[in-house]
């Protein structure tokens, strides 16, 4: 027959058996404490730099506030110098036939001024892009050209305000107010992931002036891809859609196709590979 003390011994160790279970799986299961900055940095590996290389085909459907349509249909393919640093990018415009062979360019170099040009067919001019318009409106939509190549890290402060098991909370602010429209901005960066699932843009009046939303993610060869990206400049009640299909990573693309002979003469074999 067991002693009272026996009796208690067993009770205190089932009453705490959950209690120990839970501690045990959250120590096993804890993260890495990471600092904003970090935390910044992997998301911008996660959304702009998966793989050594890639491609990829994408459509954009532009709508303007009184709900008329646009749409533009384009090719990428970008390749690292090395993962987070210099990056190569190209986007060719197939439809419709007024942006038709239209190239837009970009050697990216995190910490300076990228070098971004965009060749007009109608005019066979090769136009270079300052980098104060970096942050004006890509072929009519409501994407930034900063957001189609990606925005440095290194730009702005990081502050992280808030985390929940799925999603890191961060408020940023640029390091030159002078360079850029909005004051800070906010973004919810998926914990798994690293993908940013939402981006508010504030304004001087403290009001989300711009959003960027993940509607849909995908995974190609083991990376993670936001496949459907709504931006909305939301003062305005205008919003472009972006879709990607075809996502492929590690090509194998050699270095010379990224080059101004590439804009007038686009790599085809490159571009319809599957």
């Amino acid at each position: 027959m067991k002693t009272i003390k026996q009796l208690v011994s067993v009770f205190l160790l089932v009453a705490l058996a959950p209690y120990v279970s839970s501690a045990t799986e959250q120590a096993e299961t804890k993260q890495p404490t990471l600092t904003a900055e970090e935390i910044v940095s992997r998301a911008s590996l996660a959304s702009y730099y998966a793989g050594a290389d890639g491609s990829a085909e994408a459509r954009m459907k532009i709508v303007d506030a009184q709900g008329r349509r646009q749409l533009r249909q384009f090719s990428m393919l970008r390749r690292n110098v090395e993962p987070g640093g210099d990056q190569d990018l190209m986007v060719f415009f197939s439809r419709p036939s007024d942006v038709r062979g239209t190239v837009y360019r970009v050697i990216k170099h995190p910490g300076n001024d990228d070098d971004r040009w965009l060749y007009l067919p109608g005019l066979d001019l090769v136009k270079r892009i300052s980098a104060g318009d970096k942050r004006t409106y890509f072929v009519g939509s409501d994407f930034f050209y900063e957001d189609v190549s990606g925005r440095d890290p290194k730009a702005d402060s990081h502050q992280l305000i808030a985390t929940t098991p799925e999603l890191f909370q961060l408020r940023s602010t640029p390091k030159d107010s002078k360079s850029v429209e909005f004051v800070e901005y906010t973004s919810w960066i998926d914990r798994k992931t690293f993908l940013p699932v939402k981006v508010e843009y504030t304004d001087a009046r403290g009001k989300v002036y711009r959003r960027m939303e993940v509607i849909k993610t995908e995974v190609f060869q083991g990376y993670p891809v936001a496949t459907e990206v709504k931006i909305s400049r939301v003062t305005r009640g205008t919003y472009t859609l972006m879709q990607m299909r075809r996502v492929r990573f590690d090509i194998g693309l050699p270095q010379d196709i990224f080059s101004e002979r590439s804009l007038r003469n686009p790599p085809t074999k490159w571009l319809k590979a599957k």
